[in-house]
Parts: structure tokens; C-alpha cells; sequence
């Protein structure tokens, strides 16, 4: 899995320099009413890395894969990630992401690819996965990286 975590250090330091290269006020603005603005996103983002990185870690020591969700919307809200420095906002998300990077490339195989026909990745993962199918570690890491890339393609392409 260490291409896994080289692609994800890859992409968070490219995307890190074209994110500082936003003006926080830029960083601040929704993209649409009633959308985040990039604060929220990368906010989201740390979010994301924060709790993948918990399922990462506890999957290693459990025979199933089924975790908590977390309500999105009120851990950005209630963080106020719009209110910070948009550099700061950038470097934790940074920095967190080379921690998980680091778990998953420190993953065994045998529990990354060991099946795990209990899990609840229909209702947590970006990319579900069908209940009745078994899932492992390396699919919902797969999964973080793929989630991660879409937020960043809503920031930079968009």
C-alpha cells in the first residue's frame, strides 16, 4: 500500500502549494450560496483525516470494519473554519495528512487485504460499498484518497 500513501503525499503537497496560492479572502468565499467556501472544505478535509485516520488504526484491531459516522455539516460549523487563517487551515490539513499517509504505509498486508464481510461502508464511504459484500482495510483506504481528491478537484478545477 505504499504507492497508496505515496499518492496521497503527492497530491496533498501539490495541492497544499495551489491552495496557499488563494488569497484568504478568495478562501473564504462560498463557492455557492448555500455551498462551503475552501475554508470549509479543507476544514472538512481535517475532518475527514481526523476520523479516517481513527478507522484506520482500530480496523487493525477488530474483525469487522463497521465505525461512527460524524455529522458533517455541525464539525465544520461548530470549528468555524471560516473564521481561521486559510495558511494555518492548509498546513494542519498538510501535516495531518502525512500522519495518515504513515498509518496506512505502516498498514500490514494481512490486515489491509484480509475480507471483512461485516461493515457499514454502504452508509460511511464516499464511494459505498454494497452491505452484503465484503470490504477491507485497502478499500476504505482507497476510499479516503478518492473522497480527498474530489473536495480538492471542487477547490482547484472548479
Amino acid at each position: 500500500m505504499s504507492d497508496v500513501a505515496d499518492d496521497l503525499r503527492t497530491i496533498v503537497d501539490q495541492a497544499a502549494a495551489r491552495l496557499l496560492a488563494m488569497s484568504d479572502a478568495d478562501a473564504s468565499r462560498p463557492r455557492a450560496p448555500g455551498k462551503w467556501s475552501p475554508k470549509q472544505i479543507v476544514g472538512h478535509l481535517i475532518d475527514s483525516a481526523i476520523n479516517n485516520h481513527g478507522r484506520f488504526v482500530r480496523a487493525q484491531g477488530q474483525d469487522d470494519l463497521v465505525f461512527p459516522g460524524y455529522d458533517q455539516e455541525a464539525w465544520v460549523r461548530v470549528q468555524r473554519y471560516d473564521e481561521r487563517a486559510w495558511a494555518d487551515l492548509v498546513a494542519a490539513w498538510r501535516i495531518y495528512n502525512h500522519q495518515v499517509a504513515e498509518v496506512i504505509r505502516a498498514a500490514p498486508a494481512s490486515e489491509r487485504d484480509r475480507p471483512r464481510p461485516q461493515h457499514n461502508l454502504d452508509r460511511i464511504g464516499f464511494q459505498p460499498l454494497p452491505a452484503g459484500e465484503p470490504a477491507t482495510l485497502g478499500f476504505l483506504m482507497r476510499d479516503y484518497v478518492a473522497h480527498l481528491q474530489h473536495h480538492l478537484r471542487q477547490m482547484l478545477d472548479g
